[in-house]
């Protein structure tokens, strides 16, 4: 068995390592060969605990790296696409990198083993399998069932603990007309179940998981103000309490951890992935005004505690954290640049921030006029007023004196 995994980024070297080290022959396909080279010599460009370890153990085994293409399919059993999907200037899902992607595999697929599986590892809109990959592959000149097989394989990664949610998976879905042996050999070294649905419902699903943390962070922060507004409720207290609840625990993935007010959600997926369901819903002839109001209340909350600091415009302001959450380096689309980039248009001229991980990234990222400061200690001492942004555990315990804190994260 020979898996080749196409774009080595947040999702696909973590699939690549992690096939890799259950023992499966894997190439991991990558354009850029830039990153390969870093790739090869065990080097990985963003922060994701475990993984680097687990890279350099594979690359000695089971794990080949390349930008040849021809080499990565030679072969192949099963491909897995884990390539981006941004968002486009209407909103909807830019699936483009992927068809490229299943252009070039059509253009090489002699190459594979016969019938090779194509899996869609990528998050997509539901009925893309069927609407818009399996129609572009026909129009190639290729045969479902024949040529190839078309299926979907959702991931369900945190940043952070990206690579130990692999390997210990609480379910794999397989969005498949049939079940596919392949896919259950491989995936017969992971313990959890196997759960084969139709493709629709595989791409619903984690639209369904994003969009329902969508939801519970901004309903949070809905409440947060209701709170406010109605006042003499200790706010922290309260959600502290509702975290009691024994139905809300859960292991790996501590669901309380979205139901709680903060500056919203950020990062790669959540963002582009609710909008792109009511984007795919509206075009669909229903527009959900439940997913239209979380994406309002996500844009408005920034604004509810921009208008809540009240300092000198002269002052010295600290931003702590800059990545979108916490035990992650991965700035984009974090609330952190939003908050800096309004208190800027607001007047505030002298901001500074730290992050225990994200400062390159986010210098490199955004070009954007604020001092970066090298330790909590110097940040502390540096700035009247401090703002958390970020839920680090760094910032639990501050040792502040006469200084307003700002803690828009509620640790």
């Amino acid at each position: 068995m020979k898996i080749a995994v196409f774009g080595l980024g947040f999702v696909g070297l973590t699939t690549a390592v992690g096939f890799a080290n259950k023992d499966i022959k894997v190439s991991g396909y990558e354009i850029s060969k830039e990153k390969v080279e870093m790739l090869k010599n065990g080097n990985i460009p963003f922060f994701e605990k475990d993984l680097n370890e687990a890279l350099n153990n594979a690359i000695k085994t089971n794990l080949t790296i390349t930008s040849d293409i021809i080499k990565a399919l030679d072969s192949t059993d099963i491909v897995f696409y884990c390539i981006g999907t941004p968002m486009s200037d209407d909103g909807s899902a830019d699936l483009s990198f992927i068809l490229n992607a299943l252009q070039d595999t059509a253009n090489h697929i002699k190459l594979c083993k016969e019938k090779p599986i194509l899996v869609i590892k990528s998050t997509i809109p539901p009925g893309s399998l069927k609407d818009v990959f399996l129609p572009f592959l026909q129009a190639l000149g290729l045969v479902e069932n024949r040529d190839f097989i078309l299926a979907n394989n959702p991931e369900f990664l945190r940043e952070g603990y990206a690579y130990d949610d692999f390997m210990n998976p609480d379910r794999i879905v397989i969005g498949a007309d049939f079940k596919i042996d392949k896919i259950i050999e491989i995936y017969s070294k992971f313990n959890a179940q196997i759960i084969f649905v139709s493709p629709n419902t595989a791409e619903f699903i984690k639209y369904l998981s994003n969009t329902m943390l969508s939801m519970m962070i901004s309903y949070a922060n809905d409440m947060s103000i209701i709170a406010k507004h109605i006042g003499d409720i200790d706010i922290k207290k309260a959600f502290e309490v509702l975290h009691m609840d024994k139905r809300f625990f859960g292991n790996p993935a501590n669901i309380t951890s979205y139901i709680y007010p903060g500056m919203g959600f950020g990062g790669y997926c959540l963002p582009k992935d609710t909008f792109a369901l009511y984007k795919q819903s509206k075009n669909k002839g229903y527009e959900s005004k439940l997913i239209k109001e979380i994406l309002n209340i996500n844009d408005a909350i920034i604004d509810y505690h921009i208008a809540n600091i009240q300092e000198n415009r002269d002052a010295n302001i600290g931003i702590l954290g800059l990545s979108f959450k916490p035990n992650s380096d991965d700035v984009r689309d974090s609330k952190s640049l939003l908050l800096i980039q309004k208190l800027i248009a607001k007047g505030y001229k002298n901001i500074y921030a730290f992050d225990p991980l994200a400062n390159h990234s986010f210098k490199k990222t955004y070009n954007i006029d604020i001092k970066y400061t090298n330790s909590l200690n110097e940040i502390i001492n540096s700035c009247e007023a401090l703002i958390i942004a970020t839920a680090w555990s760094d910032f639990k315990n501050l040792d502040v004196k006469n200084k307003r804190v700002y803690n828009l994260r509620y640790i």
